[in-house]
């Protein structure tokens, strides 16, 4: 397991601040830049002891791998990733447990996307498999904007044995595939519910598809025959709020 993580962005690393200081070792920030964005996270920073350094815009890009960091990167102690025990605590203290299955998202920027949208929509928690699905990296929490701090990400050994234990805890698993027959907005979404989204070129495996409950599309009106991952996912996700609010 890694010792140390990086994390970059203001939302990313505000997120952090405000929910996870002590796992910050040192910040860098974009030399000469001092402004209203910035100084409120150096000032909790700096009341945690952590270690300032200031530097410049190719050292921070090269430090987070990206040009997107907007002047402050993070080295941050790595946590340990929640797998299926984790899980099992979770469902044990949720009453009706509100869950998003990733079948192979690949993408970092998907996955972020993904994580915002459910932070958003008041999930509970996302199930990744742990193999063939990208995890949790500094590019997947700069674009969840502060989500990837808030939102449990576990990451499972088998999916569709994680799936078969979530029915038996009494979890409903609706999935997404553009050739069932009802769709989303006809599905009942309240309740103990997972919804499971697939890959983003190929949808859920056989396997996954197999094991939902049911499944459901998308109506598409136009020429497009699919949308992003990321979209479909907060496309199904608010129609589940929208149904659990009513």
């Amino acid at each position: 397991m890694k010792k140390q993580d990086t994390i970059f962005g203001i939302h990313a690393v505000q997120a952090l601040l405000d929910n996870s200081p002590e796992r910050v070792i040192e910040l860098w920030l974009l030399q000469g830049r001092d402004d209203e964005r910035l100084t409120p996270l150096i000032n909790i920073a700096s009341s945690f002891g952590t270690t300032l350094q200031r530097a410049a815009r190719k050292v921070l890009d090269d430090k987070a791998g990206s040009s997107q960091h907007q002047g402050i990167v993070a080295r941050v102690k790595a946590v340990k990733p929640l797998i299926e025990s984790d899980l099992d605590a979770l469902l044990d203290k949720t009453a009706v447990p509100f869950l998003l299955i990733l079948d192979g998202v690949t993408d970092p920027h998907n996955l972020g996307a993904c994580l915002r949208n459910a932070d958003a929509a008041g999930v509970h928690g996302v199930i990744v498999p742990k193999d063939n699905s990208v995890g949790l990296t500094s590019t997947v929490s700069k674009v969840a904007c502060g989500a990837a701090e808030t939102i449990p990400l576990f990451q499972v050994t088998n999916l569709a044995r994680t799936m078969r234990h979530l029915q038996d805890k009494g979890v409903w698993i609706v999935g997404t595939a553009g050739e069932a027959d009802g769709n989303v907005y006809q599905a009942d979404l309240k309740g103990p519910l997972a919804i499971a989204m697939g890959a983003e070129d190929k949808g859920l495996r056989r396997l996954s598809r197999e094991g939902c409950d049911s499944l459901v599309s998308i109506p598409m009106a136009g020429s497009v025959s699919s949308l992003n991952v990321s979209v479909a996912t907060g496309v199904c996700l608010f129609e589940a709020v929208r149904q659990r609010l009513s």
